[in-house]
Protein backbone atom coordinates (compact mmCIF):
# COMPACT_ATOMS: atom_id res chain seq x y z
CA UNK A 1 0.00 0.00 0.00
CA UNK A 2 1.40 3.40 -0.96
CA UNK A 3 2.07 6.05 1.65
CA UNK A 4 -0.38 8.89 1.92
CA UNK A 5 0.86 11.94 0.05
CA UNK A 6 1.00 14.15 3.15
CA UNK A 7 3.59 11.87 4.78
CA UNK A 8 6.20 12.83 2.19
CA UNK A 9 5.27 16.52 2.06
CA UNK A 10 7.68 18.97 3.62
CA UNK A 11 6.51 20.29 6.96
CA UNK A 12 8.03 23.63 5.89
CA UNK A 13 5.61 23.68 2.95
CA UNK A 14 2.54 23.41 5.20
CA UNK A 15 3.78 25.43 8.18
CA UNK A 16 3.09 28.85 6.55
CA UNK A 17 -0.53 27.77 6.04
CA UNK A 18 -0.87 27.08 9.77
CA UNK A 19 0.53 30.57 10.46
CA UNK A 20 -1.76 32.24 7.90
CA UNK A 21 -4.83 30.46 9.27
CA UNK A 22 -4.02 31.63 12.80
CA UNK A 23 -3.11 35.19 11.82
CA UNK A 24 -6.34 35.66 9.84
CA UNK A 25 -8.15 35.14 13.13
CA UNK A 26 -5.94 37.45 15.19
CA UNK A 27 -3.59 34.82 16.60
CA UNK A 28 0.18 34.79 16.14
CA UNK A 29 3.04 32.72 14.77
CA UNK A 30 4.20 32.39 18.39
CA UNK A 31 0.85 30.78 19.26
CA UNK A 32 1.26 28.23 16.46
CA UNK A 33 4.85 27.53 17.51
CA UNK A 34 3.72 27.06 21.11
CA UNK A 35 1.18 24.44 19.98
CA UNK A 36 3.81 22.63 17.89
CA UNK A 37 6.28 22.69 20.77
CA UNK A 38 3.64 21.36 23.20
CA UNK A 39 2.61 18.57 20.83
CA UNK A 40 6.05 17.43 19.66
CA UNK A 41 8.65 18.63 22.14
CA UNK A 42 10.56 20.60 19.49
CA UNK A 43 12.05 23.79 20.90
CA UNK A 44 12.47 26.95 18.84
CA UNK A 45 15.86 25.87 17.46
CA UNK A 46 14.64 22.35 16.68
CA UNK A 47 11.58 23.65 14.88
CA UNK A 48 13.72 26.04 12.85
CA UNK A 49 16.04 23.17 11.90
CA UNK A 50 13.05 21.08 10.72
CA UNK A 51 11.89 24.02 8.61
CA UNK A 52 15.36 24.71 7.18
CA UNK A 53 15.92 21.06 6.27
CA UNK A 54 12.44 20.77 4.75
CA UNK A 55 11.78 17.66 6.84
CA UNK A 56 8.77 15.66 5.69
CA UNK A 57 5.81 14.97 7.99
CA UNK A 58 6.79 11.35 8.53
CA UNK A 59 10.25 12.31 9.81
CA UNK A 60 8.90 15.39 11.62
CA UNK A 61 6.84 13.17 13.91
CA UNK A 62 9.25 10.21 13.98
CA UNK A 63 12.08 12.49 15.13
CA UNK A 64 9.97 14.57 17.52
CA UNK A 65 11.88 14.95 20.79
CA UNK A 66 8.92 14.20 23.07
CA UNK A 67 5.39 13.63 21.83
CA UNK A 68 3.12 14.95 24.56
CA UNK A 69 1.23 12.10 26.25
CA UNK A 70 -1.76 14.43 26.77
CA UNK A 71 -2.24 14.67 22.99
CA UNK A 72 -4.60 11.70 23.27
CA UNK A 73 -7.02 14.06 25.04
CA UNK A 74 -7.54 15.85 21.71
CA UNK A 75 -11.00 14.95 20.46
CA UNK A 76 -13.26 16.26 17.75
CA UNK A 77 -13.70 16.50 14.02
CA UNK A 78 -11.22 17.84 11.49
CA UNK A 79 -11.84 17.54 7.75
CA UNK A 80 -14.99 15.56 8.55
CA UNK A 81 -13.09 12.87 10.43
CA UNK A 82 -13.09 12.24 14.19
CA UNK A 83 -9.47 12.62 15.26
CA UNK A 84 -9.71 10.00 17.99
CA UNK A 85 -10.95 7.41 15.47
CA UNK A 86 -8.05 7.75 13.01
CA UNK A 87 -6.37 4.35 13.04
CA UNK A 88 -3.12 5.15 11.22
CA UNK A 89 -0.78 6.50 13.94
CA UNK A 90 1.05 9.04 11.76
CA UNK A 91 -2.19 10.37 10.28
CA UNK A 92 -3.59 10.69 13.81
CA UNK A 93 -0.57 12.82 14.83
CA UNK A 94 -1.08 15.06 11.80
CA UNK A 95 -4.79 15.39 12.61
CA UNK A 96 -3.97 16.29 16.22
CA UNK A 97 -1.90 19.20 14.93
CA UNK A 98 -4.60 20.20 12.45
CA UNK A 99 -7.25 20.13 15.19
CA UNK A 100 -5.15 22.27 17.53
CA UNK A 101 -4.50 24.88 14.82
CA UNK A 102 -8.23 24.88 14.00
CA UNK A 103 -9.05 25.50 17.66
CA UNK A 104 -6.51 28.32 17.78
CA UNK A 105 -8.02 29.94 14.70
CA UNK A 106 -11.50 29.66 16.22
CA UNK A 107 -10.33 31.70 19.21
CA UNK A 108 -10.23 28.95 21.79
CA UNK A 109 -8.15 29.76 24.88
CA UNK A 110 -4.61 28.39 24.81
CA UNK A 111 -5.16 26.53 28.11
CA UNK A 112 -8.03 24.61 26.52
CA UNK A 113 -6.12 23.92 23.30
CA UNK A 114 -3.22 22.52 25.33
CA UNK A 115 -5.63 20.45 27.44
CA UNK A 116 -4.39 22.08 30.66
CA UNK A 117 -6.45 21.15 33.72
Amino acid sequence: MAKHRIYTMSFAGVYPHYITKAEKKGRTKADVDHIIEWLTGYDEAGLQQVLDQKTNFEDFFAEAPALNPDRTLIKGVVCGIRVEEVEEPLMREIRYLDKMVDELARGKAMEKILRTP
